[in-house]
């Protein structure tokens, strides 16, 4: 009886601790202000995001009322306009827009690239904030080679000629 328990709690710890490894790296989802839903794929390395393999993506947290995060925006159009093949660029709005005033507010800014607010990428953001140690600054990329691979994480903004540079670095990263 007690080779028959201890086996028992044997094979439940061990699919406890599989369990818990598989969820570590979850399956979520997003869907921007189109309707699109992406499924995102958490890895050891990063994250895969279906419909975006074999590009660098810049995943950008920024807020509708950030100074840096507007100033920002420019530099992201053009670079998303150069591109446009091998970048996609995916922006969550952290500062609480919903849907609709968030399809507004990038349609007035001319965004031309992925818009998703938060609330439509709640478990998302929680795992960066988890896997990053991100604490909400803003705002904050997340930059990811072809293979899905984290390869920088910034915090501020960077310049439009420094996200040109690691574009080119990125792009060269791929299999």
């Amino acid at each position: 009886m007690n080779k028959l328990l201890a086996t028992l709690l044997i094979a439940s710890f061990t699919f406890f601790v599989q369990a818990k490894e598989e969820s570590k790296f979850d399956v979520m989802s997003m869907t921007d202000i189109t309707g699109k839903k992406y499924e995102v794929k958490g890895t050891e390395q990063g994250l895969i995001i279906k419909g975006l393999e074999g590009k660098v993506v810049f995943l950008e947290f920024f807020g509708h009322e950030c100074p840096p995060c507007l100033a920002s925006m420019p530099h992201l159009i053009n670079l998303q306009k150069k591109h446009k093949g091998n970048l996609a660029i995916v922006a969550i709005e952290v500062q609480g827009l919903e849907n609709k005033a968030l399809a507004t507010f990038a349609k007035e800014k001319g965004l031309n690239y992925t818009v998703v607010a938060e609330n439509k990428a709640e478990k998302l953001v929680k795992y960066i904030q988890q896997r990053a140690q991100w604490q909400g600054s803003i705002p904050f990329l997340v930059a990811l080679d072809p293979q899905g691979d984290v390869q920088h994480v910034q915090v501020g903004m960077l310049p439009e000629e420094s996200l040109e540079d690691l574009i080119s670095q990125l792009k060269k990263l791929k299999k």
